[in-house]
């Protein structure tokens, strides 16, 4: 076994040389949680949103109106229950109690994939049922009156315009989940924080090797919350239109991309139809 040097910076370097792999995998394991649990949070959250919102009418379908009350009010148990207990005793419950209660062995790897994602999906669902909600009611109106189906409503025309509105909170749940996966040490999972304490425990350098995963965990969140910045502004999209002044009809919307005193084509076949009428009423005199 080899003597730890002395000094805060060696130690870093001798604990990086020696147990660099180590927290590279603690690493890949945090980062596979958190990815794709969030993910799946997102998904479940969103069924629930929209579950959430199904519009209900006793008079019109009594038996539909008490089967969708009956499965809100389980979603909204689901959503109070793992909103309002801590992640670390829903694993403790999860892992140990599955196979307990059901009879079905997890591994621990799967167990930290269910906890973070219906952990992830309480919370989601909240946000996608606040991003539905603020969409003008007019739009959902609409939609019904031209014959769209409450689903066909949420898929085509609320939910694109409400993602935008919770992809800052989609990232959020992303954020936390990185640094959320250390509760899973309970379970013997082998993410960053477990990795760290098990080099920390090699030559009690619990202060070199957790400034280690200090430093570790900001990077991930970092370049996380950059990427996902980044994606938000491409889903705001260009400027579409140039709003510019015209004479003969107050203001007009051009093309982006247009030059600015070439009027688009659908101002181009008004102008055409003015000069028509204009003919046909001469030819009438």
């Amino acid at each position: 076994m080899a003597s730890l040097p002395e000094g805060f910076f060696p130690r870093i370097l001798f604990i990086l040389q020696n147990y660099g792999q180590s927290f590279l995998s603690g690493i890949g394991n945090t980062m596979l949680i958190a990815l794709v649990s969030t993910f799946v949070g997102c998904i479940i959250g969103f069924g629930v949103g929209i579950v959430d919102t199904i519009p209900t009418d006793r008079k019109e379908n009594a038996a539909k109106y008490y089967l969708i009350g009956l499965v809100k009010v389980i979603l909204r148990a689901y959503v109070e229950i793992f909103r309002g207990t801590p992640m670390m005793i829903q694993a403790a419950f999860i892992y140990y109690g599955v196979p307990y209660i059901f009879g079905i062995n997890l591994g621990m790897m799967q167990a930290a994939l269910l906890i973070v994602s219906i952990n992830t999906g309480a919370y989601m669902a909240e946000t996608v049922r606040g991003g539905i909600l603020s969409i003008d009611p007019g739009q959902t109106e609409g939609a019904m009156a031209i014959g769209m189906t409450h689903f066909q409503t949420m898929i085509n025309v609320i939910l694109p315009q409400a993602l935008r509105n919770i992809m800052p909170q989609i990232g959020n749940n992303l954020i936390i989940n990185i640094k959320d996966t250390c509760v899973l040490t309970i379970i013997g999972v082998t993410e960053l924080t477990y990795a760290t304490r098990s080099v920390a425990g090699a030559y009690y350098t619990f202060f070199e090797s957790f400034s280690i995963a200090m430093v570790l965990y900001f990077i991930l969140t970092f370049v996380c919350s950059r990427i996902l910045r980044f994606i938000e502004k491409k889903m705001d999209g260009p400027e579409n239109y140039t709003l510019v002044v015209d004479e003969s009809m107050g203001m007009a919307n051009y093309k982006y991309g247009q030059h600015p005193h070439e009027p688009n084509p659908d101002f181009r076949e008004y102008k055409r139809g003015e000069e028509l009428d204009g003919v046909v009423r001469k030819g009438g005199r």
